[in-house]
């Protein structure tokens, strides 16, 4: 006896079967789907407006970083915060003997110990800048790699504590100004620009160093020799002034790069604002319009030059 089975017919089968899709990655539009979703690529740069109000944000974490890195500076010492004052103090007599007594370069120079320290603290705060600047990255990768934070955050700190250090030593210097006896004078007030725009050029460089030091941690090895002959041509143990009306034989272009040195331009504002004997004749022409250039053109063009590498600092 034959069994009848109820079959249907190939055709109304493979009508009915499902049909299996493969989708691959590619038929995916991955941006579109991450943009729908409100996801962004982890770790981009950020626009550049972006980036400044995000650096103001964090203003707060600029100024305590850097205020405990400089208590944090001498904890081990047994003077402490007094080694802020004698270190510059210091390097200024050792400078006072090599330069000012053996080289006698103090001559022609009136009230040459004011001369000499105002040159040693302020050149101080430029180098030391860049010194801590050129590390700010390739020192601080843990740092970097843990927290999301605007990495010029970083080089900006090492600078604002290097200001912080001058400013105690100034007490300093006002106590020696005034047992040498200089005067107080309504020009001390012009020592408040000068150090704005040399913070605004110190961080500027800092920051240019810094992306440098990111990538090549070596040339933080080189730096120490850069600066060193870079504060002998800056006039921080001798008068430039003195020196060109002495060999008026050099060639003009030695006189005009000398005085439009940006390190030496603003030790000189200084001299000027705080010194009473070291008059405007001593200055180059338009020397506020120099040293704002100088401040601008590295504190802008630093500023622009390190936010362009942002995603790329703490990777491997």
């Amino acid at each position: 006896m034959s069994q009848v089975l109820d079959t249907p017919p190939p055709t109304a089968q493979a009508a009915t079967a499902p049909t299996a899709v493969t989708v691959t990655p590619a038929d995916i539009d991955l941006s579109a789907l991450a943009r729908r979703h409100g996801l962004a690529v982890s770790g981009a740069r950020p626009t550049l407006p972006a980036y400044v109000r995000g650096l103001w944000g964090r203003r707060h974490f600029i100024r305590a970083f850097s205020t405990a890195k400089l208590t944090a500076q001498y904890s081990q010492a047994k003077l402490g915060q007094l080694w802020q004052v004698m270190t510059p103090l210091l390097n200024a007599a050792v400078y006072y003997f090599i330069f000012g007594v053996l080289l006698q370069t103090k001559k022609g120079v009136p009230d040459y110990i004011p001369f000499l320290v105002t040159g040693v603290f302020i050149w101080t705060f430029t180098q030391s800048s860049i010194l801590a600047g050129t590390r700010a990255i390739s020192g601080n990768l843990g740092l970097v790699r843990a927290l999301h934070f605007p990495r010029a955050a970083l080089p900006i700190s090492f600078c604002l504590q290097q200001l912080q250090q001058l400013l105690f030593s100034m007490g300093a210097l006002v106590v020696i100004l005034l047992a040498f006896g200089v005067p107080p004078a309504a020009s001390w007030v012009l020592a408040i620009p000068a150090l704005v725009l040399q913070f605004t050029f110190n961080a500027g460089v800092s920051m240019i160093l810094a992306r440098v030091g990111a990538k090549t941690p070596d040339i933080a090895q080189l730096m120490p020799f850069v600066l060193r002959t870079w504060m002998y041509v800056s006039g921080v143990m001798w008068s430039i002034d003195h020196l060109l009306a002495q060999h008026d034989s050099l060639p003009s272009w030695i006189g005009t790069a000398l005085q439009a040195n940006p390190a030496a331009i603003y030790i000189d504002l200084m001299r000027f604002a705080l010194i009473d004997s070291f008059h405007a004749s001593q200055l180059p022409p338009h020397v506020w319009a120099i040293a704002t250039g100088w401040a601008l053109l590295a504190g802008v063009g630093g500023f622009i030059y390190f936010w362009k590498a942002e995603e790329t600092y703490g990777r491997g």
